[in-house]
């Protein structure tokens, strides 16, 4: 393991302090929803926004819906000017979106959404490590609000309550009680999804990795899980070290310390909002 000092590093948290985290809901009005999401010095600004129609790749008849994610990290976020990906996105890109993606997808029940087809942007303003697990903790708090104002405007409904097919053009959906909101979101939406980055510089764990910790970490892991308990997606890499057992639990543990409170903070940003 690589040796430092931590003065030299000029760490201002615990090794298990989390950054803190500002959340500023509907900052874009033409979205769905929208979230500017601060984690630390981390900046994320998440979009969702509802398609027309479903993927070409959808039947017809389809009865269920689809959850996808753009990510993009704006020319100012870094300390040189990050290139805008004009033909397309590169490696790195693409598979930030596609973690991005499937893990909304882990908390969301498509058949219970209906045939609606939402995308979730996460355009990084500015970057200080953790971008893509501040990215899927924002993300979720945007496609939530997005279900929630889906479900009020009568456009996200139950099954039983949806348009059979041989309806005339005279039917309309039955108005749902703040209750049955409520339940059908729930439905919907199960669970929280959030993502947390853990390391290991020497012999301890630190939680929460901005630029300085992430690039002197010996082991950097990446942890996304959802708020009944159960785990998405780990990455854990070995920066030209190796790790054992141990202290792979002790980077979990960590992890699920960090998770807890990411569940509560989007539970509370959102708390009676519409």
């Amino acid at each position: 393991m690589a040796k430092f000092k931590e003065a030299e590093l000029k760490l201002t948290r615990e090794k298990n302090e989390m950054r803190d985290v500002e959340i500023e809901l509907n900052f874009t009005p033409n979205a769905l929803a929208s979230v500017l999401y601060k984690q630390g010095d981390t900046v994320v600004l998440a979009c969702c926004t509802r398609a027309r129609n479903l993927p070409r790749w959808f039947p017809r008849d389809a009865t269920k819906g689809w959850v996808n994610a753009e990510y993009s990290l704006l020319p100012g976020s870094t300390d040189s000017r990050f290139q805008r990906e004009r033909r397309g996105a590169k490696g790195r890109t693409y598979e930030i979106e596609r973690l991005v993606a499937r893990s909304l997808r882990a908390g969301i029940n498509l058949e219970e959404l209906g045939p609606h087809s939402l995308t979730i942007d996460c355009d990084i303003l500015n970057a200080d490590g953790g971008t893509r697990c501040a990215s899927i903790t924002a993300a979720m708090i945007a496609l939530r609000l997005g279900v929630r104002r889906l479900i009020e405007q009568g456009l996200c409904l139950p099954v039983a309550d949806r348009k059979p097919a041989d309806a005339g053009k005279e039917w309309a959906a039955r108005q749902l009680s703040a209750e049955e909101m409520t339940a059908h979101e729930g439905a919907v939406m199960p669970t929280n999804v959030a993502a947390i980055s853990v390391g290991l510089l020497g012999e301890d764990v630190y939680l929460d990795l901005d630029y300085i910790l992430d690039s002197n970490a010996d082991v950097d892991m990446n942890v996304i899980g959802t708020s009944d308990g159960n785990l998405v997606e780990i990455q854990a890499t070995g920066e030209e070290a190796t790790y054992s057992r141990e202290q792979l639990n002790n980077l979990m543990d960590m992890a699920e310390s960090g998770l807890a409170r990411l569940y509560a903070i989007q539970q509370d940003a959102l708390e009676n909002v519409k």
